[in-house]
């Protein structure tokens, strides 16, 4: 008896072990690159992680707070990452071996194309900051270093005709601090690239004692997109969008992509971009921007770089052609 006891009892062991080790093998592990935790790719992505966990079987996704878009492409690059939210002009960037990525291709493909990524000039009323040239000689907030914020901030400055190197002062801060400084005074304004509304900023109109104010810089579209291509587009951001904003602000859009390495598996992309699509309204409860995820916005040029096989079978089945 003692004999069949052990040998059951080693039996059990050896079955649990082979249960173990199978799940261990089924269960994939996504590590998605977002941003910093004031911002919409944190929320976003922590949205994206539970429904793919929930859906996609044998997936376990977790959110990364990140830096934002160069970080999560690098972290793509250094196969750290396997999906990552970015703005299309850093995407095309680390496609091209361009400015942060100089002489340092990322093999990276597009999943989706989500929505649009909205540059918003910050400042609080009695600063004296009316329009885009009285940044001159202030100290600015541009966002935080290997940020997609960084990037374009720069960019709009120079479109606008101001050095960002000399014109003003600049401070490297993520959105949670450009906002405390704000607050606090110790910058005269603050750039950010993000969904709208983005909770930082929101937080920030909401203070009391301060009152936001939005700058116009919609006309430096034109300039954008002469040297760096189609990328940006003029918008508007509505009165409503902050507590204490009546009126509305013209801005530049560039939008945003879901990115995974090149090297990828092909039919879990394809299960991702299904699952993305088809539990659109559960990420839609996360931020309302998730609702700009349309099939119709996938293949009409917001993406720069080439999409993913497996992103490219589900478009397929959907019945989309490229243009």
């Amino acid at each position: 008896m003692k004999r069949l006891i052990a040998m059951a009892a080693a039996l059990a062991v050896a079955m649990g072990m082979g249960s173990a080790a199978a799940q261990e093998k089924k269960t994939t592990r996504l590590s998605i690159g977002t941003g910093g935790t004031a911002g919409v790719y944190y929320p976003l992505g922590g949205g994206l992680a539970q429904v793919l966990s929930k859906y996609v079987p044998g997936v376990d996704a977790t959110a990364e707070v990140t830096a934002g878009s160069i970080a999560n492409l690098q972290l793509i690059g250094g196969g750290k990452s396997d999906i990552g939210f970015t703005m299309a002009d850093a995407a095309w960037d680390a496609f091209n071996g361009l400015d942060k990525f100089s002489g340092k291709k990322v093999p990276v493909r597009a999943l989706v194309v989500f929505y649009p990524n909205r540059m918003q000039v910050v400042t609080l009323e009695g600063k004296g900051i009316e329009k885009m040239a009285d940044l001159k000689g202030k100290r600015v907030a541009t966002g935080a270093p290997a940020s997609g914020t960084e990037v374009m901030s720069m960019r709009l400055l120079e479109s606008f005709g101001l050095d960002p190197n000399k014109d003003v002062t600049r401070e490297r801060l993520s959105l949670a601090e450009s906002v405390n400084a704000l607050k606090d005074g110790k910058v005269d304004a603050l750039t950010w690239v993000g969904g709208v509304p983005t909770p930082g900023i929101t937080d920030l109109a909401a203070t009391p004692g301060r009152k936001v104010k939005l700058l116009d810089h919609g006309a430096g579209a034109e300039a954008l997109r002469k040297k760096y291509g189609p990328i940006y587009v003029q918008n508007k951001i509505l009165g409503n969008a902050y507590p204490g904003q009546a009126t509305d602000t013209t801005n530049v859009d560039v939008w945003n992509l879901l990115v995974v390495p090149e090297s990828a598996d092909e039919n879990l992309v394809y299960q991702v971009t299904k699952t993305l699509f088809e539990k659109k309204d559960e990420l839609v409860k996360v931020h309302r921007d998730a609702a700009f995820l349309e099939l119709g916005n996938q293949l009409t040029g917001g993406s720069p770089i080439p999409f993913h096989p497996g992103a490219l079978k589900y478009f397929r089945e959907r019945g989309l052609k490229a243009n």
